[in-house]
């Protein structure tokens, strides 16, 4: 007779990464072999930073050797692989070859020398983007969650507020953008109220469904024992409606994101979507695709960092939500 534990099955989650030990041995040699190319081929017309771009790939070839050496890589040889692979054929196409119409597409050594040459104003960019964004996003966060919480719990706040929500805010932000500009004194506060706007109805939504879907039990409970609203709201309500919470601050994310962009090309005068409408009119499209390389690794970096937040505070919940 067959043993019973015979018949489940493994979880998924338990399961080892994804294991590629051929890849390992082979990523290496591909940046080793883009190297040189790189290095030895002749550039189809006069590209700046290719021998830095040949010493590039040939210290990550020598580092992956390494790292296959000492079986660290694992999981991520596949994609170690799959990235020099279409370096190359990056490298090989365009710079080489130029298979693709310039400037639209430019080549390896044109985007590495924007981040060598012009890293200070990418920087520049980087920081006024994110200082746009945070205040508008943190200031959009903390309304959407004081209304929903009054949304929840108060029927008069509901009764006046309801209406106004279901007006404006499915209203898309953008376009609001020309009366932002004439209500208010700068295009700066003019992208930050939209930011704000953009990030407060999702959150002030799923604020209120948390709350509202709170079992009733738990302010009973919580009232048998003396507890007074402020109780009720911050100690049981929120606690409660957090997981929701947490959804609505990841929408409220991605919908500042897209006003983000819009609002620093339209009208703020600085930030990488100011950067990109730059490039874009200069006809400088390494410039534009190192821009949304770096506004990509901003936009990743801060939703995982939201993850992790969820995650410490939700650590019963921690699979619920993947990223």
């Amino acid at each position: 007779m067959r043993r019973p534990e015979a018949n489940i099955r493994a979880d998924p989650r338990q399961t080892p990464a994804l294991q590629t030990p051929l890849a390992g041995w082979f990523a290496g040699p591909v940046w080793l072999l883009a190297a040189l190319v790189t290095g030895l081929w002749p550039d189809a017309d006069d590209f700046p930073a290719t021998n830095i771009l040949a010493a590039g790939f040939a210290l990550a070839g020598v580092a992956l050797l390494a790292v296959a050496a000492l079986k660290m890589l694992r999981g991520r040889a596949a994609w170690a692989l799959a990235l020099g692979l279409g370096l190359s054929a990056w490298e090989l196409a365009q710079a080489k070859l130029l298979l693709l119409p310039r400037p639209f597409f430019g080549t390896p050594q044109d985007l590495l020398d924007v981040f060598l040459t012009d890293w200070a104003r990418l920087g520049n960019s980087l920081l006024h983007s994110l200082g746009l964004l945070l205040v508008g996003y943190a200031l959009g966060s903390l309304i959407g969650i004081a209304t929903g919480i009054g949304l929840g719990r108060s029927r008069r706040f509901r009764y006046w507020v309801h209406p106004v929500l279901r007006l404006i805010g499915p209203l898309p932000p953008v376009a609001l953008l020309p009366l932002a500009f004439v209500m208010f004194p700068s295009s700066w506060a003019a992208g930050e109220a939209l930011m704000l706007l953009a990030s407060a109805f999702p959150v002030a939504v799923l604020t209120w469904s948390g709350i509202s879907s709170v079992d009733p039990a738990f302010y009973d409970v919580a009232r048998t024992m003396g507890a007074k609203e402020r109780f009720l709201v911050f100690h049981v309500a929120l606690p409660a409606a957090l997981p929701q919470i947490f959804v609505g601050l990841f929408m409220g994310l991605g919908a500042s994101f897209a006003m983000l962009v819009v609002a620093e090309m339209l009208g703020v005068k600085a930030g990488l979507g100011f950067y990109m409408q730059w490039a874009q009119g200069w006809a400088a499209y390494p410039n534009m695709y190192a821009a949304l390389m770096v506004m990509s690794v901003m936009c990743t970096g801060l939703i995982t960092l939201l993850f992790r937040m969820r995650d410490k505070l939700l650590i019963w919940q921690k699979d619920g939500l993947k990223w």
